[in-house]
């Protein structure tokens, strides 16, 4: 990266690693520290928020433009052969994380014992931006934060279905679905590769094989892609994953500058495509979060919680 694209992301509160790495406190994170609330994925899964490192090994490079991500579209090319080693990725993950937690060690605000347990964080959230999997040695890097006990959530976006089928597996596998057909991919999600909506079928078809929990997530944005729930809900029955979650646009990062605050569904919006994708898909609604604009859909009786001992 540019130092120029560098400062970009510096200013956001970004923390780069190596060359294409980043990481940025969550949100809920900060939140959880301070006793404000937790991310959804503590009450749906059962992660402790406080202890949540949010990273990826590719900052700067996708597939895809999706006119809903938080990410700058500067700066896309990358590459691939010159990229940093996975367990130094790793490590300075960590130490990037501790460093941006240091300023709650003198908040009288802040718990303490949180605070604390932050600075060895048990869960990572492969999810920044860009698409991890064209990181060449993801296999690699998610081995390692497994070797330190960590469980690890990755988020792709499905178009490259070779390297999910390669990897280790997560301990959860995002796979993010943004349209129920070919038009509103193109207009949502930009595509940079041609083919790139028969890799994505490609991996909702290999999806039942990868040994894992697997969820689809539906990213809404109101007056694009919400709109379709047959389609939506016959991609997630060839996909089969354990658990759907339908979940708003939320305005924030780059994406602030490509979309208004009219483009957030409500939650009763949400809620109610939810209800509908349920009928159609045989999914069942489980929970959801208010706050975070999110429902939770489920195959069957499955434990949703992990166990984290």
């Amino acid at each position: 990266m540019d130092e120029a694209l560098i400062k970009l992301y510096q200013r956001q509160g970004y923390k780069i690693i190596g060359k294409y790495g980043a990481v940025k406190l969550c949100l809920w994170t900060k939140k959880s520290i301070l006793n404000r609330g937790f991310c959804y994925k503590q009450q749906f899964y059962g992660i402790q928020s406080h202890r949540c490192l949010q990273m990826t090994p590719n900052l700067t490079y996708c597939t895809q433009s999706c006119i809903f991500c938080w990410r700058s579209f500067q700066g896309t090319e990358i590459k691939m052969r010159d990229f940093d080693e996975p367990q130094e990725i790793v490590e300075k993950s960590i130490e990037a994380q501790r460093s941006l937690l240091i300023g709650y060690k003198g908040d009288e605000k802040a718990d303490k014992k949180k605070v604390e347990e932050a600075f060895e964080p048990k869960h990572v959230a492969i999810s920044l931006a860009g698409e991890p999997t064209l990181y060449p040695k993801i296999s690699e890097l998610i081995k390692y934060f497994h070797q330190r006990k960590m469980t690890t959530f990755l988020v792709s976006n499905g178009t490259n279905p070779d390297a999910l089928l390669k990897m280790e597996p997560p301990t959860q596998l995002y796979i993010t679905l943004a349209a129920p057909n070919e038009n509103i991919y193109k207009k949502t999600c930009q595509p940079l590769v041609p083919g790139n909506w028969d890799r994505l079928n490609k991996t909702l078809e290999i999806l039942p094989s990868i040994k894992t929990r697997k969820v689809i997530r539906l990213t809404l944005v109101k007056g694009l892609n919400m709109t379709g729930v047959k389609g939506y809900a016959e991609l997630i029955k060839k996909a089969s994953p354990n658990f759907v979650e339908v979940k708003a646009y939320m305005r924030v990062g780059f994406s602030r500058e490509r979309l208004g605050e009219e483009s957030m569904p409500r939650f009763e919006e949400i809620k109610s495509f939810a209800d509908k994708l349920s009928d159609y898909s045989g999914y069942k609604i489980i929970d959801d979060k208010k706050d975070s604009r999110v429902v939770l859909l489920s195959a069957g009786n499955e434990n949703r919680f992990l166990n984290l001992t």
